[in-house]
């Protein structure tokens, strides 16, 4: 099936209310242009530098999509990234926040953002300890400052285990999610739930998420 094809056959298949990202690493333009055509209106991509290649490349087309920071963001690149992303999903610390938000002061912008929980608690990974409380400090932080938005949570759950075995990691953030959300913070809008991906998603929607970031069912396996 073609790229298009394969675009359309998920978004049939999932609920109409779950979100697909695409996930765009290492994917050629010509790629990203077809799922465009076929409807995609989200892209994400894990580094400045490519998105900005991608953007440029793609022309008119990259302006009808929502683009999406879901790899971590450096903060020696967090002014190239403001002008480039609608959507910072990888907000890991207070402090990152902070360093965003004044960065973004400067381009007089308000930035949406989710806040990044590490749900296995994995070492080697960035994101929140999967902790409420943890959560619930920094979402109150970030409701203070004057150019974050923040809308949600997201996880990326270990990678290339099976599905099941994701299971209980997107269950733990779903609770973080729900509790942020029922504190109702001033200024803050808890409405996105961002976690599975290719290998993951069907789980992840069976857990409650209402966001998707997909790559390799999409568009093929990278080379």
């Amino acid at each position: 099936m073609s790229i298009g094809e394969n675009y359309l056959r998920i978004r049939n298949e999932i609920p109409g209310h779950v979100r697909i990202v695409l996930a765009a690493k290492t994917r050629q333009p010509g790629e990203v242009a077809e799922a465009i055509e076929a409807g995609a209106t989200d892209i994400g991509e894990n580094y400045v530098q490519e998105a900005a290649a991608m953007i440029q490349a793609l022309g008119e087309k990259a302006e009808a999509v929502t683009w999406h920071m879901i790899g971590e963001l450096q903060k020696n690149k967090i002014n190239k990234a403001l002008p480039i992303f609608d959507v910072i999903q990888t907000i890991d610390s207070l402090e990152k926040a902070i360093a965003v938000d004044k960065r973004a002061a400067r381009f007089e912008k308000v930035v949406p953002v989710l806040i990044e929980i590490n749900s296995a608690a994995e070492p080697n990974k960035s994101g929140l300890a999967p902790d409420s409380s943890v959560a619930e400090t920094v979402a109150k932080g970030i409701s203070q400052l004057k150019h974050l938005h923040l809308q949600g949570v997201m996880t990326m759950g270990p990678l290339g285990a099976d599905p099941e075995d994701v299971r209980p990691f997107f269950r733990k953030t779903r609770e973080i999610f729900e509790h942020l959300k029922e504190l109702e913070i001033s200024g803050v809008e808890m409405n996105t739930l961002s976690m599975g991906m290719s290998d993951s998603y069907r789980v992840a929607i069976e857990e409650g998420t209402n966001m998707v970031r997909l790559g390799t069912i999409i568009f093929g396996p990278r080379f």
